[in-house]
C-alpha cells in the first residue's frame, strides 16, 4: 500500500533557495568588504609611500643644502688662502685638524641612508668649519696687525739707530777734533836757543870758540816753554843738525834716522834725546853734538821736532 505526499517536493526546494541567496549576499558583502579594505589599504600604503617620499625628499634636500654649505665654506677657504700667504701658511699648519673635520663630514653625508640626525651633525661640522675659518682670519689679522706694529717699531728703531749713529759719528768727529786740538795743543815749544862751539883742551878743560878749526863739538841749549795741556812725563825730541852746505849730519854713532812729520813729510834727523817734562813748567835742555868730520866755516843750524811738529831752531856761526 502506497502513501502519497503531495507537498513533499515543494517543501525541500525552498530552504535551499534561501541558503543560496544568503551565501550570495554574504559573498557580495565579503567582496565589497574586501574591496573596501583593499582600497583602504592601498590608500594607507600610498599615504605611507608619499610620507616616505616626502621624508626622502626632505632628507635629500637637507643633504644637498648641507653639502652646498660645506662646498661654499671650502670655496671660501680656498679663495682666501689663495690671496693671503699668511693664511695659506696658517691653514697648512692646521691641515691635520681640518682633515679630520672634512673626513667626518664626508662620512656623515656620504651615508646611503643618512638620517636627519646625521645631516644635523654634518651641519654642525660645517658651522665648526666656518668658525675655524673666521678664527683663522682673525688670527691672521691679529698677526698682520702685530707685523705692522713690528714694522713700524723696526722703522722707528732704524731711524733712532741712524740718529744715534749720526750723533755718535758727530760725537766721534767732535771727539777726534777735540783730541786733535789737544794733541796739537800739547806740542811743546822751544825758545832761547844758544849754540856754541866747544874747544876741548888736552887737560879736559873746555873753552868756547867761534873758530871752525878749533871746534870739537857743538853745545846746544834751549828752553821748553811751559804748556798747560802737555802732560807730565818723558818727551822725545828729534834733533836735525845741518852743516853750512845745508846737508843733514847723519852718523851711526848718533843713531841718526828718519821721521814722519805732520808738516814737512818725511825728514832725516841727526839724533834724538829724551827729556822729562813737567806740566805747566819750563824745562831747560842742554846737550853736546859731536860729529866725526871736522867742522868747517859757515852756519850750522839746529832744528828741533816734537810730536811731529818743528818746535824751534837755532844757528851757530863758525869762522
Amino acid at each position: 500500500m502506497s502513501t502519497n505526499y503531495p507537498n513533499a517536493g515543494n517543501y525541500s526546494s525552498a530552504p535551499q533557495k534561501d541558503n543560496k541567496n544568503t551565501i550570495i549576499i554574504l559573498l557580495v558583502i565579503a567582496l565589497v568588504g574586501s574591496w573596501i579594505y583593499f582600497v583602504f589599504a592601498k590608500n594607507q600604503a600610498t599615504a605611507v609611500i608619499n610620507e616616505k617620499d616626502a621624508q626622502y625628499a626632505t632628507l635629500d634636500s637637507a643633504r644637498n643644502n648641507v653639502q652646498k654649505e660645506y662646498d661654499q665654506a671650502i670655496a671660501k677657504l680656498d679663495e682666501m688662502t689663495a690671496t693671503n700667504n699668511g693664511l695659506d701658511s696658517l691653514v697648512k699648519t692646521r691641515n691635520n685638524e681640518l682633515g679630520i673635520l672634512k673626513s667626518k663630514f664626508k662620512a656623515l653625508v656620504g651615508k646611503q641612508n643618512a638620517t636627519s640626525a646625521d645631516l644635523a651633525e654634518a651641519r654642525k661640522l660645517v658651522s665648526e668649519l666656518n668658525g675655524r675659518i673666521d678664527d683663522y682670519v682673525k688670527e691672521i689679522e691679529r698677526l698682520q696687525g702685530e707685523n705692522i706694529q713690528l714694522t713700524a717699531d723696526k722703522t722707528n728703531l732704524t731711524n733712532e739707530n741712524k740718529n744715534l749713529s749720526t750723533n755718535l759719528a758727530n760725537t766721534e768727529a767732535a771727539k777726534k777734533d777735540a783730541e786733535g786740538k789737544v794733541d796739537v795743543g800739547s806740542t811743546l815749544h822751544a825758545s832761547g836757543f844758544n849754540i856754541v862751539a866747544i874747544n876741548e883742551k888736552n887737560s879736559g878743560k873746555e873753552k868756547n870758540t867761534s873758530s871752525a878749526k878749533r871746534a870739537d863739538k857743538l853745545r846746544v841749549s834751549f828752553n821748553l816753554d811751559e804748556n798747560r795741556i802737555a802732560t807730565s812725563g818723558g818727551k822725545q825730541l828729534f834733533i836735525i843738525a845741518k852743516d853750512p852746505a845745508g846737508k843733514v849730519i847723519r852718523e851711526e854713532a848718533l843713531a841718526s834716522g828718519t821721521i814722519n812729520t805732520r808738516q814737512d813729510g818725511q825728514v832725516d834727523f841727526t839724533t834724538k834725546i829724551d827729556v822729562d817734562y813737567k806740566q805747566s813748567e819750563a824745562k831747560f835742555v842742554s846737550f853736546d853734538l859731536r860729529q866725526a868730520d871736522r867742522y868747517v866755516k859757515g852756519n850750522y843750524s839746529i832744528i828741533v821736532y816734537q810730536n811731529g811738529f818743528k818746535i824751534g831752531e837755532g844757528i851757530a856761526i863758525l869762522k
